[in-house]
């Protein structure tokens, strides 16, 4: 299997490009399960869209280095990824697509090297990322402006990424991700 590293601020709609390709089951795609220690939004499903966990459960898998990669995102909320999630799939010859931050994705393209294709997905502008968090409506306005701040200082990391995608048209980004993952899963198959 390879590994397929998609990434983005806050509101690009990552999530969203990354449900629509799962659905290409010609690819042999795993989706791989973050964890987090914070509470679940009201539509999403531990061991779906996360595994959930408490502090303590998270700061143990941190302790017995059972991470691939983990990152505290804002002040006392983390996400990581758990090794047991990729061997797993590995075993299995799927090729597994992580969802994860900017630091997770850098971290798991430094780990896994050309088995990897990082895809940055990039809003087209600051002002349309603030208004998709305010319509997605889950997150206070406290908490849309530090995502805001913390996007404009991720963008500045899209250059380290194999794959830049600007998500102003949703179905136009999402043929642009397919592209390069098709691109990418058949380069050696030559």
């Amino acid at each position: 299997g390879k590994y397929i590293i998609i990434s983005a601020p806050s509101g690009s709609g990552k999530s969203t490009i990354v449900k629509k390709i799962m659905n290409h089951k010609e690819l042999n795609l795993h989706f791989s399960i973050s964890v987090t220690n914070r509470k679940p939004r009201t539509n999403e499903q531990d061991g779906k869209d996360y595994f959930f966990l408490s502090n303590e459960e998270f700061q143990r898998h941190i302790d017995n280095n059972d991470l691939l990669e983990y990152e505290e995102v804002y002040k006392g909320l983390f996400y990581g990824t758990l090794k047991s999630q990729i061997e797993k799939s590995i075993i299995e010859g799927k090729n597994i697509v992580f969802d994860v931050d900017v630091v997770g994705g850098n971290s798991i393209k430094n780990y896994f090297k050309e088995r990897a294709l990082s895809i940055f997905i990039q809003p087209p502008s600051i002002q349309e990322l603030r208004s998709r968090l305010l319509k997605r409506g889950t997150d206070s306005v406290e908490m849309i402006e530090k995502r805001v701040a913390k996007a404009k200082n991720e963008l500045m990391f899209a250059h380290s990424f194999d794959v830049i995608i600007i998500n102003d048209h949703l179905e136009k980004a999402v043929e642009e991700t397919l592209s390069a993952i098709k691109t990418f899963l058949n380069a050696d198959k030559d």
